[in-house]
């Protein structure tokens, strides 16, 4: 069996379910009993990170460059997660691979308006779940297409940016993808 943790996942054109289209999902965990992702492309329009920080009771830091907050997934959508680089760890961080490591609480919020978190991050509200051999049958069915996740698809570029920069990180050009490609 083949498992996708600690890769990306690129939605292929023709994405049955709307609320994936053109998104990247970052597989944190993959095992026979089914797989959890966190959408890496999708930012909340109508929540700031001032506003976070406002509902969290974390004073507003001074002078700060507010990162956008990501719609993670449809699952358990007032729930934060924070994907980082794991130079940073507390009690409550789980280490992934090499490049990333998870933290589920307000602490790593505030430490990151105080400029003491993780170099890179992702603030990120619910997750993607899949249930067992179900993620292996979307891939099967080409509704998702595996990659290696990089530094700079998960942290550097823009989320708007990450779709297109992940199909050309592996050799295609979005505009020649059909949907008919992509039907699950």
């Amino acid at each position: 069996m083949s498992f996708f943790g600690g890769q990306c996942l690129i939605a292929m054109p023709g994405m049955q379910d709307d609320r994936f289209e053109r998104s990247v999902v970052y597989v944190c965990a993959h095992t026979q009993e089914g797989a959890m992702g966190l959408t890496i492309n999708r930012p909340i329009k109508d929540l700031s990170f001032f506003s976070l920080l406002s509902q969290l009771n974390i004073d507003r830091p001074l002078q700060f460059d507010p990162p956008p907050i990501l719609a993670g997934g449809p699952l358990d959508v007032i729930r934060g997660f924070v994907l980082h680089s794991p130079e940073y760890n507390s009690t409550a961080t789980l280490a992934m691979t090499g490049l990333t490591s998870l933290t589920v609480t307000t602490d790593i919020i505030r430490d990151i308006s105080q400029g003491i978190g993780p170099k890179n991050f992702l603030i990120t509200l619910g997750y993607v779940g899949w249930g067992a051999g179900q993620l292996e049958n979307e891939v099967k069915e080409n509704a998702w297409l595996p990659i290696d996740a990089s530094t700079d698809l998960l942290f550097s570029l823009s989320p708007e940016k990450k779709w297109n920069y992940a199909l050309q990180k592996i050799g295609i050009d979005p505009a020649r993808l059909s949907a008919e490609q992509g039907k699950a």
